[in-house]
């Protein structure tokens, strides 16, 4: 066939879409939208509370920080076609692990925190080699992990130190250079130099006379950042995501076109558990503390998060960058209506609205561009 002829024709092979077109596909699509609307909505309904001064926006970052981080570990694994639901669990057994090392046993904390990821994410290969190779489905899999790991996280600290709320955690910290990667503040000179200059609000009175009343970026956030940055460029720019889309997307066929389909699914598996350990790393060094009930229905709140930022729970359908915007609107939503003085129990009725409308708008459009019935 001559050149003139593949021009003229209307194969849709080789048919070339417009920039629209792939902006109106993207999966993110439904998380942008959600974001400018909760944004307009609280700039309406809270914008005199202090929502949006230097420590409003302090306070529901760290809170979108939490759930972006465990909410990119669930969006790769989601797009590779399973799900783990034993996220929550396991940051409740990575902090009392951490606990129960550094103070019950009175190892260095950066010991505690090495030999803890160790622990985790060998049970993070444990899931997802049990899913792969006996073809059970990941959620009954994940699910028995879910009440295996809290039980132990009850357990061990009850029979050890007759408790289930273990301190200390801070002090033992202090200089420890492990540790200090997570905890704390950074870019502290910058927000003094800001302070100084009026851009942000400073204390007016007593010790802290003309400090920034926000000193600095969390640990917490920054942690988010990086791991959202990581997987946006592993899953858009590199051979292996699109390896994680293609056993998300169809499992048999990529596995035929050489794709290590079962590699790749348990190495999700290890990164959520890492995510869900470095969230656990950085609770206990802001809080202190290490507590049996901690990461209870944070496994939902991840999957809601990713949902909203546009991935198909069926798999091989997604973005982090979705996933992080999912788990922005799921902090200024929670914060939110706080600042707006809203009954608080109204927050899951909030999100619940924005789920379904987020999922509807990205299933409308994603058939209206595609055809799809």
């Amino acid at each position: 066939m001559s050149d003139p002829e593949i021009a003229g024709s209307d194969d849709e092979r080789v048919k070339t879409t417009s920039p629209l077109r792939k902006a109106l596909l993207r999966p993110e699509l439904g998380a942008i939208f959600g974001t400018v609307v909760v944004f307009a909505m609280f700039a309406l309904l809270a914008s005199d509370s202090g929502m949006f001064s230097a420590a409003g926006i302090l306070n529901w970052s760290t809170v979108s920080a939490q759930f972006a981080i465990i909410a990119v570990g669930a969006c790769l694994l989601m797009i590779a076609g399973e799900f783990d639901l034993s996220i929550g669990s396991m940051i409740g057994f990575a902090g009392m692990s951490i606990a129960l090392l550094a103070i019950t046993f009175g190892w260095p904390m950066w010991a505690a925190i090495l030999v803890t990821f160790g622990v985790c994410l060998a049970i993070g290969a444990l899931n997802g080699f049990i899913v792969v190779k006996t073809g059970l489905p990941s959620f009954i899999v994940t699910l028995a992990l879910l009440f295996i790991l809290r039980g132990f996280t009850i357990f061990v600290p009850q029979t050890l130190e007759r408790k289930t709320i273990i301190g200390g955690i801070r002090e033992a910290a202090e200089g420890d250079w492990v540790a200090s990667l997570f905890g704390g503040t950074v870019f502290k000179p910058l927000f003094s130099w800001m302070g100084e200059n009026g851009w942000i609000e400073v204390y007016d009175r007593g010790v802290n006379a003309g400090k920034p009343i926000v000193d600095g970026v969390p640990a917490l956030v920054v942690w988010a950042l990086v791991l959202i940055a990581f997987a946006h460029v592993l899953l858009t720019r590199t051979r292996f995501g699109n390896w994680i889309y293609a056993s998300g997307g169809d499992a048999r066929a990529a596995s035929y076109a050489g794709v290590p389909v079962n590699r790749v699914k348990i190495l999700m598996f290890v990164f959520t558990a890492f995510c869900a350990t470095v969230l656990a790393t950085c609770q206990v060094m802001e809080f202190g503390s290490a507590g049996a009930d901690r990461g209870i229905l944070k496994e939902f709140e991840a999957i809601i998060s990713v949902v909203i930022g546009g991935a198909l729970l069926t798999g091989g359908y997604g973005s982090i960058i979705g996933a992080g915007l999912g788990a922005l609107i799921f902090g200024v939503v929670q914060q939110g209506l706080f600042f707006a003085g809203v009954e608080s129990s109204l927050f899951r009725v909030f999100l619940g609205l924005i789920l379904l409308l987020a999922v509807v708008l990205n299933t409308y459009i994603r058939r209206l561009i595609t055809g799809e019935k």
